[in-house]
């Protein structure tokens, strides 16, 4: 722990507090590591991430974990980060795993798996990360999702925190691993004299299963050079990263914004992150807003929904109770970014000094590590606004003043890293000109090498070094803007119709909340059907049919046809482990639904 510095708020100050009964003095109060750093910063100029961590630990910087009631619970310089790590590497190493062998990590937002991912690192193993339960109640999918991934990555040993090992030691009962326990109990172990040698530049550094927001996660294979050249690009040339930043996060570490944005990226920049569990997040998005105010945080990401959840849980008049005005960078992506939303948080907030041009839209996807395409520094969210009809009959991007009814927005995601390229292709894989839309394509040293031992989704995903992103876009000035998912595309009478246009008319109705709503594509007879789930509130059985015959009337007028409506309750709706709506999950489960309710017969034909 470094002393405390009564000229550095950040490092806390030792606080007497007078014992009326006993007379004695307090001890002194846990202390963040600093903001700044006497280590000369180097930007994830690194071959491999145990060769980052051996830096960063010869500075003061470090993690810092927060409760959700933002006080300082635990705080791990990453000098303490990488003399546990050792430690555990040696003890892993003791289990009988041998190079490559997959370690299996249940990523709660604890210091523990630091010690175990970082160990991985220094033992020549590979960590794989894995969500924890998405809430109550759900205990035996979570359990079925757990076996699922742990069949999926066959991993050696699997550690947990005490909190989900019953899940992860139930999960794992049917398969041959060498050890299913907590960190803790790994530390209770001998460490034996074992000479390590860490993963090389060419090897993996870790799998990241995708979030399966169209189909069943897959493990990315994620090499140390394809880490680091990402990390390099995301922190130069996409954050812009310097002396003074400092990290926030809530993102779960499991996802791959949280994991190579918040625990990687300020690692291989020598800066101090301050994290907040996402649950507790949820509960009290309040306090993500609390800590980049006490820490005086310059760089924190969110999905859109993230920004939204604190627009609405923030009182009016209470914005000005935070200072914001630190915050230079106001990343968000991982779903499709809504410009209102954003705009709407940064009126909301501009009285507690939140700059609206601190938002900086970005794309990426774990298939490329992390980060593909920034936007512009400094420029805040840049709206693209077209012409709906040519978007949906010729797939083109013509610019469109007229009125918002027949128009589409897109937000601007900025251009690909350096090193990297990006081009848009039609169906054949023929190259497109600017602002026709197709499919987004990308080549460079972050694309992943594949899936892991799933060689049917690799080769339809690579082909001849260019990833298939599955994502649909268009260019402009070299700039990327996103349209949606390939396979979420309504396609209605030779029509293109993207699913959040359909949910964002929904969501303007003043009964139902952003966020609330789903559209998707089921077969059908004559033609597929366009179904629109909606989350609602409302239990008098008369105001739900005049909901769901208002829905239907507004969609039938704006986009001339007739989508099934059905209101669903609160939380009900699937979403990935990002928080995207699961459009392909929503899909499913209104099939199997529709098999056993024969009135949905004639929806499925």
């Amino acid at each position: 722990m470094l002393p405390a510095s009564l000229s550095d708020p950040l490092q806390g100050t030792v606080v007497a507090l007078k014992n009326a009964r006993t007379g004695m003095m307090a001890k002194p109060a846990m202390s963040a590591t600093p903001t700044q750093n006497a280590l000369a910063p180097r930007l994830a100029d690194f071959s491999t991430l145990a060769e980052a961590l051996d830096y960063a630990a010869l500075g003061h910087t470090g993690l810092n974990f927060y409760d959700g009631r933002c006080r300082l619970t635990a705080v791990v310089p990453y000098a303490e980060v990488r003399r546990e790590a050792r430690a555990l590497a040696r003890r892993l190493h003791g289990l009988g795993l041998r190079r490559g062998d997959r370690v299996a990590l249940i990523a709660d937002t604890e210091p523990g798996f630091m010690e175990a991912f970082y160990g991985c690192q220094y033992a020549g193993f590979i960590p794989v990360p894995l969500p924890i339960p998405s809430g109550l109640g759900s205990h035996a999918a979570y359990v079925e999702k757990l076996a699922s991934l742990l069949k999926s990555c066959e991993p050696s040993a699997v550690l947990a925190p005490a909190a989900w090992l019953p899940f992860a030691q139930e999960a794992a009962a049917s398969f041959r691993t060498l050890f299913v326990g907590s960190v803790d109990e790994m530390k209770g172990r001998a460490v034996p004299p074992v000479e390590l040698e860490p993963s090389r530049p060419d090897e993996v550094a870790y799998l990241q299963y995708t979030s399966g927001s169209t189909r069943f996660p897959r493990g990315v294979v994620v090499t140390q050079q394809a880490a680091m050249a990402n990390l390099q690009g995301m922190i130069r040339d996409g954050l812009g990263v310097r002396p003074g930043d400092r990290c926030v996060s809530w993102l779960p570490f499991y996802h791959d914004m949280g994991l190579v944005g918040f625990v990687l990226g300020p690692m291989a920049s020598q800066l101090s992150v301050d994290y907040l569990r996402t649950q507790d997040f949820a509960m009290r998005p309040r306090q993500w807003l609390n800590l980049i105010s006490q820490n005086r945080g310059t760089i924190s990401f969110a999905p859109p929904f993230g920004y939204d959840l604190c627009a609405r849980r923030v009182r009016e008049g209470e914005a000005a109770q935070f200072d914001l005005s630190s915050w230079r960078i106001a990343g968000t992506g991982a779903e499709p970014i809504r410009a209102e939303v954003l705009e709407r948080f940064a009126e909301q907030f501009a009285p507690a000094g939140f700059a609206r041009t601190a938002f900086l839209p970005c794309y990426g996807l774990a298939e490329c590590t992390l980060g593909a395409s920034f936007g512009r520094r400094g420029a805040g969210v840049v709206v693209d606004r077209i012409e709906r009809h040519a978007l949906e009959h010729q797939s083109m991007a013509v610019p469109f003043g007229g009125e918002e009814s027949q128009a589409s927005t897109f937000v601007n995601c900025g251009a690909v890293l350096p090193g990297h390229r990006l081009e848009i292709r039609d169906e054949a894989g023929r190259s497109l000109p600017e602002r026709r839309v197709g499919r987004v394509m990308l080549q460079g040293p972050s694309v992943m090498s594949g899936y892991f031992r799933d060689e049917e989704s690799t080769q339809a995903a690579l082909d001849g070094g260019w990833l298939d992103t599955g994502d649909l876009g268009y260019l402009s000035a070299g700039e990327l803007f996103i349209t949606g998912r390939q396979k979420d595309l309504l396609i209605v009478r030779g029509r293109n119709i993207w699913p959040q246009d359909v949910e964002y008319l929904v969501e303007s109705q003043s009964e139902v909340r952003p966020g609330d709503v789903i559209a998707f594509l089921v077969p059908a007879v004559p033609d597929p059907q366009v179904v629109v789930q909606v989350q609602c509130r409302v239990s008098d059985p008369e105001k739900r049919k005049q909901l769901v015959r208002a829905l239907a009337g507004l969609i039938s007028s704006e986009f001339g046809f007739i989508a099934l409506v059905e209101l669903v309750p609160p939380h009900s709706l699937p979403r990935t482990s990002s928080g995207k709506p699961s459009r392909a999950e929503a899909r499913k489960r209104f099939l199997a639904q529709a098999q056993s309710a024969p009135g949905l017969s004639m929806v499925c034909g």
